[in-house]
C-alpha cells in the first residue's frame, strides 16, 4: 500500500491542477452579454429592469401597472381621466397617425405621455412637428453602434446643467429640427443637439427622449448616473395617481388589432359555427395522420438557400452610410424606388414627367404630393453636389411611408 501512495497523491494534485485550470479557462471565456432589448425582466447590461423596479419609488402614492395593448385598448388606462401617466421605452416609436392623435388626446385630458425610442416614426414626426435624425437601418447591428455616451440636461427646468455619461453603448440619436414655439428643450447630448423635449398638449405633457439606453440597467448603475433617472422621470406631475409602463410598440409586428378582428375570429364568434368548425378540423387532422401512418417516409432536411444579394445590400448600404457617401445611398434608394415601380405597376420610368405621377398615383393609390416628393427629390440629386443627413433622412422616411401604403 505504502509504495502507491505516491502515485495516488500524485494523481489528486494532478486532478486538482486540471479543474483549477478548466476552471479559470472557463472565467476567461465568458463575454459581456451586449444584447439590447430594453425588457423589464432582463437584469442583462441593456435591460430596463432597475428603471421599472424604481418606479415604485420615483411614484411612491401612483399605482404601477404594465400594458402590452395599442393606443385606446389600454386595460390600466383611461382615455377621460387625468392625473395618469404613460411611459414607453423601446427601440422603435412606431405608431400611425390614428395611433398618435389617441395619445395626445390621452394628454391634452391632463395626463403625461412619456416616449423614449431611437427611432420614430414619420407619422409621430409630422405630429410632434419635429425632424427625428435616426433611419431605420435594421441591418446595422449592435457591434456598430458607438460607445461612451454623454447626455446633460438643461438648467432650467433642472437645478443645474449637468453631464452624465458611461462608457457603453449609444445609439446617439438626437431631433434635428424642431418647432421652437411649441418645443421645449429639456436635454441634449454631447455635441449640443437635442434629445429630450417637452411639447405641451392640452392639460397634460407629451416628452420625448431619443435615447433609450439611458434607462438601461448599465446606464443607471454607473456612478451616480440614477440621478438622471430620477431627474428625468421628475418632469412627469407628482400628484400622478396611475403609471404604466407601456410595452406595446417593444412588442409591435404587425399584429392584428382587436378593431380589425380577422373572418376567423368572426366565425368562431358563433357557438354552432365554431363547433361545427373544430370537427370538421379534427377530423381532417385525424384523416392526414391515418395517412401519414401508411405512406410516411424518410424526408431528407433541405437548407434554406442563402440570401447572397441581401447581404450584398445591407453591406454596401452601411459602407455608403458609414462613409457619409449619402448622395451615392439616396442615388441606390431612387434606382431601388424605379425598379419597384416598374415590377410591380408596369410603368415606364424613363421620364418622370406629370403624366407618369398621376400613373403611379391611379396605380397605387398613394397622394399625388408624396409622389411627387420622391419624384422631384430623384431628379434634384443629379444636381446636388452634397446631400445632407436630414435629406437623406426625409427621403427615406418618404419611400418608407410609399411601400407601406402601397
Amino acid at each position: 500500500m505504502n509504495k502507491y501512495l505516491p502515485y495516488i497523491l500524485g494523481s489528486l494534485l494532478l486532478g486538482a491542477v486540471l479543474v483549477l485550470f478548466a476552471t479559470g479557462s472557463n472565467n476567461k471565456k465568458r463575454k459581456l452579454d451586449e444584447r439590447i432589448t430594453l425588457r423589464r425582466q432582463d437584469k442583462i447590461p441593456y435591460g430596463t429592469y432597475v428603471a421599472y423596479r424604481n418606479l415604485k419609488y420615483q411614484f411612491p402614492e401612483a399605482s404601477i401597472y404594465t400594458n402590452k395593448y395599442e393606443p385606446g385598448y389600454w386595460d390600466s388606462l383611461s382615455s377621460y381621466d387625468s392625473k395618469q401617466a404613460l411611459i414607453v421605452v423601446c427601440d422603435r416609436f412606431s405608431p400611425d397617425e390614428e395611433e398618435m392623435k389617441k395619445m395626445v388626446s390621452f394628454s391634452e385630458n391632463g395626463n403625461d405621455v412619456f416616449i423614449c425610442a431611437r427611432y420614430i416614426s414619420a407619422a409621430a414626426d409630422k405630429i410632434l412637428v419635429c425632424n427625428s435624425s435616426t433611419i431605420d437601418f435594421s441591418f446595422i447591428q449592435v457591434e456598430d453602434l458607438q460607445k461612451n455616451m454623454r447626455i446633460s440636461l438643461n438648467a432650467p427646468p433642472f437645478d443645474k446643467n449637468e453631464t452624465y455619461g458611461y462608457p457603453g453603448k449609444t445609439f446617439n440619436s438626437y431631433f434635428s429640427a424642431i418647432d421652437s414655439s411649441t418645443t421645449d428643450v429639456l436635454g441634449k447630448d454631447e455635441r449640443g443637439r437635442p434629445d429630450f423635449i417637452r411639447l405641451r398638449a392640452g392639460k397634460g405633457n407629451f416628452y420625448v427622449h431619443t435615447e433609450p439606453l439611458a434607462f438601461s440597467n448599465y446606464f443607471i448603475l454607473h456612478k451616480n448616473n440614477i440621478e438622471y433617472y430620477e431627474k428625468v422621470l421628475s418632469v412627469i406631475k407628482p400628484d400622478v395617481k396611475k403609471v404604466v409602463w407601456d410595452e406595446y410598440y417593444l412588442n409591435k409586428r404587425f399584429r392584428q388589432t382587436p378593431k380589425n378582428k380577422s373572418w376567423l375570429a368572426v366565425l368562431f364568434s358563433y357557438p354552432a359555427l365554431k363547433a361545427a368548425l373544430l370537427t370538421a378540423i379534427f377530423t381532417l387532422l385525424l384523416y392526414v395522420l391515418l395517412e401519414m401512418r401508411r405512406k410516411q417516409r424518410y424526408i431528407p432536411v433541405i437548407t434554406k438557400p442563402r440570401n447572397d444579394s441581401l447581404d450584398f445590400v445591407k453591406t454596401i448600404g452601411r459602407l455608403y452610410y458609414d462613409k457619409g457617401d449619402h448622395k451615392n445611398l439616396c442615388r441606390k434608394m431612387g434606382a431601388y424606388f424605379l425598379e419597384h415601380v416598374r415590377n410591380k405597376y408596369k410603368l415606364p420610368t424613363g421620364l418622370l414627367d406629370d403624366e407618369f405621377v398621376k400613373s403611379l398615383q391611379y396605380k397605387s393609390g398613394a397622394e399625388e404630393s408624396e409622389i411627387r416628393g420622391i419624384v422631384s427629390f430623384i431628379k434634384y440629386l443629379d444636381d446636388a453636389v452634397v446631400i445632407k443627413n436630414n435629406q437623406l433622412t426625409d427621403f427615406h422616411k418618404q419611400l418608407e411611408s410609399f411601400y407601406k401604403k402601397t
